[in-house]
């Protein structure tokens, strides 16, 4: 266990361009001392690939020629996972050369699984002496381009022939089968190069829709920044009006990355300004106003995924561009697995709580939800099983929506490998569980999560994906073969206190394994779509990452292929939002794995523009939370083809990446606003405005009643 105030002292990075509060150092400790732990006993962290490779080095290898190879395999593995991919094809070609010089001891599968992971080591060759060592906009784009195409073929060049001589031993790998394409199309040889019967056809790469080219501006932007899986904010931090950048990566010593939106298309990395130094980690954060003095605040969600738990972080804006932890003395410091959080008013007495879903298992333990009811001072209580949330399971995702449009905001809970939940705030003193009611308990294996309305009817709709899939389900998507992956669920909402699943009639019966997840307006037309990013920690899971854009509340197209967005490197959190302040919404995306040698850089999408109308809200609580989370918006609008609303309520959005608690609403094409109300959460009043101009931001407080 690590409390803070009994470590020794640690010395801070150097180069800290403000003093930092005794919180901050404090923290800074208790995470340096997890990560010498850590390298002292990587055993019971899978991630920690370097340290692993070490402790196999430091063993004496067995002589018996089974265990030998068994070893080896497992030293293989970690130098793979590590990033040291020519130390794996090195180590794999020894293994095969032992496999085959004892025929009498090992048998095919022995065979096939040593030539499988040399081919991965060869892939990830590629990958990293051209998408990580030399990267472009297009070289981790599927379908691969001309411009995508790898300078340096050995890596691609070797994995292709081995993935044919996997196939030609096993007909039926698809996993093999999609690997060998991808390789064919990094050196610019496919489809012609694939054998027919091994062969992903070209069209079923094609875009459904054109929703114009999203160009990665993040180099020129000054936001590429490489690294892990990790998370992402996108909002104002620094009071000046424009969209900045927080990202974090999950490493134990990655540190947080601080961008400043300069307002001409470029970012400056302030984090050692920020006052951030030593607060590493991070797999997911999630921000709000929590103490109501007008800056964005944000927390930090570390150890999910581990055996062991992490403490998470609470930020506390200062209002000059740095940040202090304030954990400890807000009373939220404990030692828990997670990466998923909701702020929420779930007494409605105008202060943000906080909810954190924490992961329960054998290795990690039992682990309950967390429930902190804000006190308004600065400071929280736990309140969990008071208020009957102290519920447990693999928690994936926490979210929070005003389901049944009662008044009171309820929760969600994406639970991976059991029933999900549905709690339902019964007056603010208590909740009880629904799922099973509603008809929301799956997918089983879930994961992201979030409310909105997707029919802009007025009622908040759910969006639950699943989170079990694998290269093979991909191809097999592609091919027209039946897949074994977990299907994710549009629960559309019955108005009645129930939903009914319409994944199916929306056209989303795909491969959606997200992890990473947000969504916005692509085309400023008034109808939410959604990315996904696919994130598994498995080197073989170069899945693309998804958009779909929703027609008109009636089904979803894919736009991944046209839009720019089919990234193969794993994708974590995603958020939403005009960075250049031109009226359409931008999408930043953090990539990286889970292995400490999946490094890839992160990605900023800028939006070519649709021509629509549009409004961007900024709301101010006063009587409700300043943040305004939970506020409810109905835009009225004049068109051609008459009179339309279009509705939104206030959230960060996914579970998985947070985009600003600014409301960007596409209008379409709307020639005039009528009307815009504000349905204010904390006592239930309606604001109204009209003659309310396009193409504008609008900040609208809260009046005092």
């Amino acid at each position: 266990m690590f409390w803070p105030g009994v470590l020794v002292a640690l010395l801070l990075a150097p180069g800290c361009a403000v003093p930092q509060s005794h919180g901050t150092r404090e923290m800074a400790q208790v995470l340096e001392a997890i990560a010498l732990e850590t390298d002292r006993y990587p055993r019971s962290n899978a991630h920690a690939n370097k340290a692993r490779v070490r402790a196999l080095r430091a063993v004496q290898p067995p002589s018996d020629p089974e265990e030998h190879v068994q070893y080896a395999s497992l030293l293989g593995q970690e130098l793979l996972r590590a990033g040291d991919s020519e130390a794996a094809i090195a180590q794999f070609e020894s293994i095969l050369r032992d496999i085959e010089a004892a025929p009498d001891v090992f048998d095919a599968s022995y065979l096939l699984g040593a030539q499988d992971y040399l081919a991965l080591s060869y892939l990830r060759l590629g990958e990293q002496d051209n998408c990580v060592a030399n990267p472009n906009a297009q070289r981790c784009l599927l379908p691969i381009t001309a411009e995508g195409v790898h300078t340096l073929k050995r890596g691609s060049r070797a994995a292709m022939g081995l993935y044919q001589e996997l196939l030609t031993a096993d007909a039926d790998d698809l996993t093999s089968l999609w690997l060998l394409n991808l390789a064919a199309m990094t050196l610019g040889i496919y489809p012609d190069s694939v054998p027919a019967q091994w062969r992903v056809p070209p069209q079923a790469l094609e875009a459904e829709d054109d929703v114009g080219r999203f160009v990665d501006i993040a180099p020129l932007s000054g936001v590429d920044v490489m690294g892990l899986s990790g998370g992402v904010v996108m909002e104002d931090l620094t009071g000046d009006g424009a969209l900045d950048i927080l990202a974090s990566s999950w490493g134990l010593r990655d540190p947080l990355r601080f961008f400043v939106n300069l307002g001409q298309g470029t970012f400056e990395d302030r984090s050692a300004h920020a006052g951030l130094d030593g607060l590493t980690g991070g797999l997911n954060m999630v921000h709000a106003d929590y103490d109501n003095d007008g800056d964005a605040d944000v927390l930090v969600l570390r150890g999910a995924w581990l055996a062991q738990g992490h403490p998470n972080s609470l930020l506390r804006n200062r209002g000059d561009g740095t940040f202090e932890d304030v954990t400890v003395q807000a009373g939220l410091y404990t030692l828990r697995p997670t990466q998923t959080a909701v702020w929420t008013d779930l007494d409605l007495d105008g202060d943000l709580d906080l909810f954190i879903g924490n992961e329960s298992n054998p290795q990690a333990g039992w682990h309950d939800c967390e429930y902190y009811r804000n006190l308004g001072d600065g400071t929280f209580e736990e309140a969990a099983r008071e208020m009957g949330l102290a519920v447990t399971g693999y928690v994936k995702a926490v979210i929070s929506g005003d389901y049944n449009n009662d008044g009171w905001p309820d929760l969600y809970v994406s639970r991976y490998g059991d029933p999900n939940l549905l709690l339902h705030n019964v007056g603010g003193v208590a909740f009880e569980e629904v799922a099973a009611v509603a008809g929301v308990q799956e997918p089983i294996d879930s994961f992201p999560a979030w409310f909105w309305d997707v029919d802009n009817d007025g009622w908040q709709d759910l969006f639950v994906s699943g989170w079990r899939a694998s290269a093979a389900d991909v191809a097999a998507e592609y091919l027209g073969h039946e897949r074994e992956d977990a299907r994710a669920k549009l629960y559309r909402n019955n108005q009645d206190g129930t939903f009914t699943d319409v994944a199916g009639a929306f056209r989303l019966d795909r491969v959606i394994f997200a992890m990473g997840s947000n969504f916005g307006d692509l085309d400023n037309d008034g109808w939410l779509d959604f990315y996904v990013g696919t994130g598994d920690p498995n080197l073989r899971a170069l899945i693309p990452n998804r958009m779909f854009r929703n027609d008109a509340g009636k089904r979803f197209v894919e736009v991944t292929t046209s839009g720019g967005f089919g990234h193969l490197q794993k994708g974590h959190g995603v958020a939403f939002g005009d960075i250049d302040g031109d009226g359409d919404q931008d999408v930043y995306a953090v990539m990286g794995g889970a292995f400490e040698g999946d490094l890839a850089m992160n990605v900023l999408f800028e939006n070519p523009g649709h021509g629509n109308e549009w409004v961007t809200l900024e709301l101010v609580g006063t009587q409700s939370n300043r943040s305004a989370i939970g506020a409810r918006i109905r835009v009225d609008v004049v068109t051609e083809d008459g009179r339309r609303s279009i509705h939104r309520t206030v959230s960060a959005g996914g579970s998985f990446g947070a985009s600003s608690l600014w409301q960007e609403v596409g209008l379409g094409q709307a020639t005039a606003i009528e009307a815009l109300e504000v349905y204010w959460p904390a006592l239930g009043s309606v604001q109204r405005l009209e003659r309310v101009s396009m193409r504008q931001k609008v900040r609208i407080v809260e009046e005092e009643r």
